[in-house]
């Protein structure tokens, strides 16, 4: 390739990237993009950084913080959304990005999708958990109204208060049900409320709308105000097919405003009509119990006696006992007399002198008989024990030695020989005599028939 020799501008990195970062902002100043979100960081700055990417490619995106004050959902990886923003060139690593100024989910509204992951994130730290729901008194008497003071719905409900209850005491905390300060002021009034010591139960109630509407009722402020309430509270918001954040954490939800008030007054003459036939109830068992126990007063009064009577009656049973006891013990100590006479009578006639001294006479005999019968006894065994002596003194070796004979055994084995055939020639052998053995070997062997 030729270079030609004409002037030529040489650019430095960071001129050529200022150039292009003009041309992209210049170009693209505001786009629609679409794609899936990975690589999502947020850091201490509180920027969303992350990576906008489809099938074949990807880029770079930063959303401020500053822009993210009217989002309503939080990205997150492998979310598909489109954003609004422009093309920038990052200058100190020379790469591009989008600087988004607006984002939505794919598929389903921002409102929605913010409603969906508050619903899950509280439900999981169990706001919405059954055991933490206060119950509802049955007459109240105080009733708050967190409401509009400007809408139906109030009237509606007074109306309904008034005609179940005419004479139930209501306090009124007006708020608005949505736009700007309608968080801020609905958990004000739940906070009075608490603040109040005569409040039984709070009704927060707005007539229906759209999801845009009834923001305000399914922001995270006003739950956790909810469930931090020590007052009970009735959510009625919307129609009965509107179901909010509050609904949810509520401790009762009723499906409409007016609805609310029905579960929460009971009809004041259904109370009443309930009392006079409880008292006509109480009146007819009152009598009947009253009859009954005059009756068994009277049936008691007739078993009763006189107590003087009693007390002579004791006396004179008390009287004969005694007398009855006295004879008892005198029997008893006379036949003990007659018993005692008739032992000693009968140890006497038992005089055991007697009875030793005939034992005496038997002791000698039977001792005479013993020494007799232990006599010959011993001669008998003596016998016995020298002919068992004789017969084994017979078959002692030393007593057949001692006739001349002699044990020969084999060396130095030591077994017994018994034939010539089981030694052999110039094998040395012992010969045991009555008095000491002899030591020998053998010369030759002889055999007998």
């Amino acid at each position: 390739m030729r270079i030609s020799s004409a002037p030529k501008h040489v650019y430095t990195v960071s001129e050529l990237t200022s150039e292009l970062k003009t041309l992209l902002e210049e170009k693209y100043p505001f786009i629609w993009i679409f794609g899936e979100i990975s690589n999502f960081r947020k850091p201490a700055s509180g920027h969303f950084y992350f990576t906008l990417k489809d099938e074949k490619a990807q880029i770079s995106a930063v959303m401020f913080r500053g822009q993210q004050l009217g989002l309503k959902f939080l990205p997150q990886n492998g979310m598909e959304i489109t954003g609004l923003g422009r093309v920038s060139l990052y200058e100190s690593r020379g790469t591009y990005q989008v600087i988004l100024e607006h984002v939505e989910p794919r598929g389903i509204g921002a409102l929605q999708k913010a409603f969906e992951q508050l619903k899950s994130r509280l439900s999981d730290e169990g706001l919405f958990d059954p055991n933490h729901k206060k119950s509802i008194a049955f007459l109240p008497s105080t009733i708050a109204l967190i409401t509009s003071p400007t809408g139906a719905v109030i009237h509606d409900m007074l109306n309904i208060v008034s005609r179940r209850f005419d004479n139930i005491h209501i306090k009124i905390f007006p708020v608005k049900v949505q736009g700007d300060g309608a968080v801020e002021q609905i958990v004000e009034a739940i906070e009075n409320v608490n603040k109040e010591m005569n409040i039984d139960v709070a009704i927060l109630a707005r007539g229906g709308g759209s999801l845009e509407d009834l923001e305000a009722f399914n922001s995270e402020k006003v739950a956790r105000a909810i469930f931090a309430s020590q007052v009970p509270i009735v959510s009625a918001i919307g129609h009965e097919t509107d179901y909010t954040i509050a609904d949810f954490v509520a401790d009762l939800r009723a499906p409409t405003p007016s609805a609310a008030a029905e579960l929460v007054i009971p009809l004041k003459k259904e109370l009443k009509d309930r009392c006079k036939q409880l008292v006509r109830i109480l009146a007819v068992k009152m009598l009947g119990t009253i009859e009954n126990r005059r009756l068994r007063f009277h049936q008691t009064q007739a078993r009763l006696v006189h107590p003087k009577k009693r007390i002579q009656d004791h006396l004179l049973r008390m009287d004969d006992l005694f007398f009855r006891m006295v004879r008892i013990v005198e029997k008893n100590l006379e036949q003990y007399r007659e018993r005692l006479s008739w032992k000693t009578e009968k140890l006497w006639s038992n005089n055991p002198a007697k009875s030793v001294e005939k034992l005496g006479i038997s002791a000698e005999q039977l001792k005479y008989k013993l020494r007799l019968s232990f006599k010959i006894y011993l001669d008998n065994k003596r016998s016995c024990f020298e002919k068992l002596a004789s017969g084994l003194a017979g078959m002692n070796p030393s007593a057949i030695l001692a006739r001349g004979y002699s044990i020969t055994r084999v060396l130095p084995e030591k077994f017994i020989v018994r034939d010539a055939d089981s030694v052999s020639l110039d094998q040395q052998l012992e010969i045991i005599l009555e008095k000491g053995s002899l030591t020998c070997r053998v010369e030759g062997k002889q055999y007998h028939e």
